[in-house]
């Protein structure tokens, strides 16, 4: 994406944006002073420090909301909003090439993903329908018209797609980045604020209206946080990998943690640590940060779930009387005669 559509990703924020603005360029610049004291290559070129700021920010923000959506059973959502996310950045692409505006993709990205969250939660309240179905409908109709604005459109609007749907480092803007910093904050911010209720809400919706709670708003809170995720993170994971962002380190820490906060803090931490090391690998080898991402979460999965194993192990190990207890517990006791 260039910079005067970049540019136009948070239009009239003015003194706010000056600030994250700034902020960013601090980043970059003390990135670029490291790489420089360490010899550290990659670091010399501005758009990894974009790339691993949106990463790590990406790492807090994807397990932050994938926490609740793996324990609420609705892992798949990313996939529905990704996908729909695509057909917001096929309009903004449209919309540009047609009247030549300067328009983010990833400002249309956000609004369509946003609607098709809504869209999902609506058709389930009013057919009836599971939340799959209504999951498999948004995807589909997403897809669909992403497809069609490509194809009918006459100036090469495919030549850009691929950053869209598989990531790319080079294209993480400074306005991207700083993008980014406005998503992260209002995830943040929301989800530290409606806490407790989110949490009511994803282990007992039946006790939580009982409790007065309104749990459709609070599910169309959760699934519009999750669009803003969802586009977030389509800047370096693309819109066919970003769903893992949100599942693959919860569900590593799950196979650890004890409790939804220590499993939510271990998420936070495992999706750092993919990303940091997918986005390294990915530049060093010149592959795809998106797909380089998730196979480094997936082995991350893996040895969780081997951490796990042995951690089970022990456990039994400890519980089980050792064969000196049980004698001296045999001799003990009364003879039956």
């Amino acid at each position: 994406m260039n910079g005067s559509a970049g540019s136009a990703a948070v239009p009239l924020l003015g003194a706010p944006y000056d600030l994250l603005d700034w902020l960013v360029g601090r980043w970059s610049d003390g990135l670029g002073w490291v790489g420089e004291t360490l010899g550290i290559g990659m670091l010399d070129y501005v758009f990894m420090h974009h790339a691993f700021l949106v990463g790590a920010l990406i790492a807090v923000m994807a397990p932050l909301i994938g926490t609740f959506l793996v324990h609420r059973q609705l892992a798949l959502i990313g996939d529905a909003l990704a996908h729909t996310a695509f057909a917001g950045v096929a309009v903004g692409l449209f919309v540009n090439s047609l009247l030549g505006t300067g328009i983010s993709p990833y400002v249309t990205a956000i609004v369509v993903a946003v609607l098709a969250a809504l869209a999902i939660e609506l058709i389930s309240e009013t057919t009836d329908a599971y939340n799959d179905v209504s999951m498999a409908i948004v995807l589909s109709t997403g897809f669909a018209l992403g497809a069609v604005l490509i194809s009918i459109n006459t100036g090469g609007l495919a030549v850009g797609i691929n950053q869209y749907l598989f990531g790319n480092l080079a294209t993480v803007s400074r306005e991207n980045a700083v993008l980014l910093v406005v998503l992260f904050a209002i995830v943040s911010l929301v989800v530290t604020v409606t806490y407790k209720q989110l949490l009511y809400v994803t282990f007992d919706e039946t006790a939580a209206r009982v409790a007065g709670i309104n749990v459709p708003w609070y599910n169309r809170l959760m699934t519009t946080l999750t669009a803003l995720v969802v586009v977030g993170a389509m800047q370096i994971m693309g819109v066919i990998l970003v769903a893992a962002m949100l599942v693959v380190p919860v569900a590593a820490a799950a196979q650890v943690a004890r409790g939804f906060r220590e499993a939510l803090l271990a998420s936070v931490l495992l999706a750092e640590l993919a990303v940091l090391v997918g986005i390294t690998l990915s530049y060093h080898y010149e592959a795809t940060a998106g797909g380089t991402i998730v196979l480094v979460a997936v082995a991350v999965y893996i040895l969780m779930v081997l951490a796990g194993k042995v951690q089970s192990a022990r456990a039994v190990d400890e519980d089980a009387p050792s064969d000196a207890a049980v004698g001296e517990r045999a001799v003990g006791e009364p003879s039956d005669d």
